[in-house]
């Protein structure tokens, strides 16, 4: 009689996302080691991951890639949207493969793990969507052990204990701590980033947590820019007399921001000067206009958004990555709606009508995403000309 066969060993698993209601998903660890804990939301890109993990304004957060092939053309230094990245880590569906792609200079797995981000593949991105669809965006832990020793009960406390993005300010830990001046223009193949050789403009950036592509999109419309922390004064940004006033995205809520943000930004709307916000900008130039902003079931984070420009009719796909929303039914007489989102209908920008004065809460950069919205900057660029 033939012994029966035995089953190999189950392999322990080496990464774990632990949700605060108390679901565990196991996975396979890879990048950092440790772990972090913060707001799971997804994302449903389809490319672009390197400039999203990059992006200053997903601090706090741990993203889920809806996209399977995360990972597979690389990674560069050219699409680095910041130096260094406040995500709190990556979840995906499929194991990382080869890089196939010309540009890949570093596989995703060892630059996660030289930029302190922690991934776990193997996980079935689709329940986790759809519970974060169903039930908001949850708080959590992502942990890496190659050994796969972990400590459920430990990682659940720290879920339940993180008190979660309302009410935070980060864009203090990620803007600038000191001002800078840059005139760069967007890259082209074969020949990288453009250089601004004689600037039309003088643009003053308020750095909540700024994405480089926007900066060299303002350079693509002959701006140099003269970048300041976020927490400049209205002295310090008018002082360089600048053309055009940026506010930028950023993370956390922006009523938290807001508390030493939006008395400079009133201030700014006040000295006649062009400004133009994106993102995190746009909600606290909302909230300086008198209007509230509140936070989103499950946010916006994508790169197929479509959004309606109500000023001209038509309808652009755009890039999106935010949790809180501007509420537009407190806009102020002298502030008008001008773009909303066609999924939900939520407010995606506004425009002084007494003022050239003006923001949207998408990404117009196109870092990643789509180049529908390039126009905006030619918008700023328009009343910079008309005010000069």
């Amino acid at each position: 009689m033939t012994a029966p066969a035995t089953r190999p060993a189950r392999r322990a698993p080496t990464g774990l996302i632990v949700l605060a209601d108390g679901q565990v998903f196991e996975g396979e660890g890879f990048g950092a080691t440790g772990v972090k804990v913060g707001e799971i939301c997804f994302n449903t890109a389809l490319a672009g991951y390197q400039e999203i993990l990059t992006d200053p304004s997903y601090a706090g957060q741990i993203i889920a890639f809806t996209f399977p092939h995360i990972g597979n053309v690389g990674t560069n230094a050219e699409d680095d949207e910041s130096a260094n990245p406040v995500v709190r880590g990556m979840i995906l569906r499929a194991p990382v493969t080869a890089p196939s792609n010309y540009r890949n200079a570093t596989p995703l797995p060892a630059w996660a793990a030289s930029r302190n981000i922690i991934g776990i593949s193997g996980i079935d991105t689709r329940r986790l969507a759809r519970f974060i669809r169903e039930n908001g965006m949850p708080n959590g832990v992502i942990a890496h052990d190659p050994h796969g020793k972990f400590d459920v009960p430990a990682l659940l406390k720290m879920a339940r204990d993180w008190p979660g993005l309302v009410g935070m300010d980060l864009a203090k830990d990620v803007t600038c701590t000191q001002s800078y001046a840059l005139a760069e223009g967007l890259w082209a193949h074969g020949k990288g980033f453009a250089k601004v050789e004689k600037p039309k403009f003088k643009v003053v950036a308020i750095d909540y947590g700024i994405k480089r592509n926007i900066l060299r999109s303002l350079g693509a419309i002959g701006a140099e820019v003269i970048v300041v922390p976020a927490s400049a004064s209205a002295e310090d940004v008018l002082r360089h007399k600048p053309d055009g006033i940026f506010l930028s995205n950023g993370p956390g809520d922006p009523a938290a921001t807001g508390t030493y943000a939006v008395p400079v930004i009133k201030a700014l709307i006040n000295s006649s000067i062009p400004v133009f916000g994106i993102c995190l900008g746009h909600q606290m130039l909302a909230l300086a206009a008198g209007a509230r902003t509140k936070k989103m079931h499950q946010g916006h984070h994508g790169a197929n958004h479509p959004v309606k420009d109500l000023t001209t009719e038509k309808v652009e796909i755009t890039s999106m990555n935010h949790g809180f929303t501007v509420d537009a039914a407190t806009l102020p007489a002298n502030v008008k709606e001008t773009h909303v989102s066609l999924f939900d209908s939520t407010n995606c920008g506004l425009a002084f009508t007494d003022r050239p004065v003006f923001s949207v809460q998408y990404h117009p950069e196109a870092s990643p995403g789509p180049q529908d919205s390039h126009y905006l900057f030619k918008r700023f660029a328009d009343a910079m000309e008309k005010r000069n």
